[in-house]
């Protein structure tokens, strides 16, 4: 527009107009007086700071407090690599955690259950992140939780190099939060295991779980604490222990047997057992034109699921697609193969279970 004619353009927008307060307030709030405390909240992530310190490697190039972490990946030993990433969270397993007191080990259930994702392609875990969200924080409990990461990244030699740690008062009740993580790994192409090799009879074997893990608790705690009206406290003697420890049994790892398996270059697929169990989670990796066979009764069931089932009058194929029924992981095995894999799995004192076959089919789960 001309300079000369500037002048003579008026704005019709309508002004703001400022909102008074008619009654302010007697003194100044602080972020504190809304539930969150940042000195607090502070002194908390200087502990954490700590325990994430001690899972570190040589390839972690950052230091907890960033805006990210800075990862190195060794392209030497990855000359092709592919990275492999989940995440999860802990669910409803954290309401039982909460009646307890118990905070450390849902800490290894959020990071053995990212782990076991990414192994059953072939990854080897590299970092993890995680997401701690509450109402108001708990510099003991936060430190529990984190020091259960810690501890499960170690044993799983990855690093936790970040995460978060959210106040949001209002959002949560006192005492409680959510727990969620990312993990990211990796594996060389070529390696990747897909389950895009299966065949016709190959065998599948279970390798047992340890108790829940970490899904089916919605059901499970309605079976327990509303139907059958069980204190988390409570002796049960059709199982020989609390109810409460009975479902906290931590997520087990199983990465340690998976890389026994990959090394040995025995196994065509994996699946992991979490939500939707066997039903839902074998299909994840059959190929197209193929099912599996799965004969129950080739495994013990425990007696947790067995009791759970009779508290709800529950039918079996329900079961068989809330939980793992104790078994934890399937792995695919070509049949000229399975010799050699049992006998590894024996010399590693690894538990297992034949409990099927593949069959031709439409990428489903048939049982018999």
């Amino acid at each position: 527009m001309p300079e000369e004619n500037r002048t003579s353009v008026k704005s019709t927008a309508a002004k703001p107009t400022l909102v008074k307060s008619s009654k302010p307030a007697a003194k100044p709030v602080t972020y504190a007086d809304a539930g969150v405390d940042i000195s607090s909240g502070d002194r908390t992530k200087q502990r954490i700071k700590y325990l994430a310190q001690k899972t570190f490697n040589k390839n972690v190039l950052s230091d907890i407090g960033g805006f990210g972490g800075l990862f190195r990946l060794d392209l030497e030993k990855y000359p092709n690599p592919v990275l492999v990433s989940s995440m999860d969270g802990v669910g409803t397993k954290l309401k039982v955690a909460f009646e307890l007191g118990i905070h450390h080990t849902v800490g290894a259930d959020l990071v053995n259950h990212c782990v076991n994702d990414i192994a059953v392609q072939g990854a080897t875990p590299l970092f993890f992140l995680d997401y701690l969200a509450t109402g108001r924080l708990d510099r003991l409990i936060a430190e529990k939780v984190v020091s259960g990461l810690a501890d499960a990244c170690r044993a799983n030699g990855c690093a936790l190099i970040g995460g978060e740690t959210a106040q949001m008062p209002g959002f949560y009740s006192d005492g409680e939060y959510d727990l969620a993580g990312c993990i990211l790994g990796v594996v060389e192409r070529d390696k990747i295991i897909t389950g895009a090799n299966i065949q016709m009879g190959d065998v599948l074997l279970g390798l047992p779980s340890t108790g829940l893990h970490t899904n089916g608790y919605s059901l499970a705690r309605k079976l327990f604490f509303e139907i059958a009206g069980y204190g988390a406290d409570q002796y049960v003697n059709a199982l020989r222990e609390k109810a409460g420890a009975a479902l906290m049994k931590t997520h087990r790892s199983y990465l340690n047997v998976i890389k026994k398996l990959t090394a040995a270059e025995v196994v065509v697929g994996m699946a992991h057992v979490t939500g939707g169990g066997i039903t839902e989670n074998l299909p994840r990796i059959l190929p197209k034109g193929m099912s599996a066979l799965v004969e129950l009764g080739s495994w013990p069931v425990p007696p947790l699921f067995e009791h759970l089932q009779q508290l709800g009058n529950v039918e079996q194929s329900e079961m068989l697609m809330t939980f793992n029924m104790g078994i934890g992981l399937i792995a695919v095995i070509p049949a000229d193969k399975f010799k050699k894999t049992k006998a590894l799995l024996d010399r590693a004192s690894e538990k297992y279970h034949v409990i099927g076959r593949i069959v031709k089919g439409d990428r489903k789960v048939l049982y018999a």
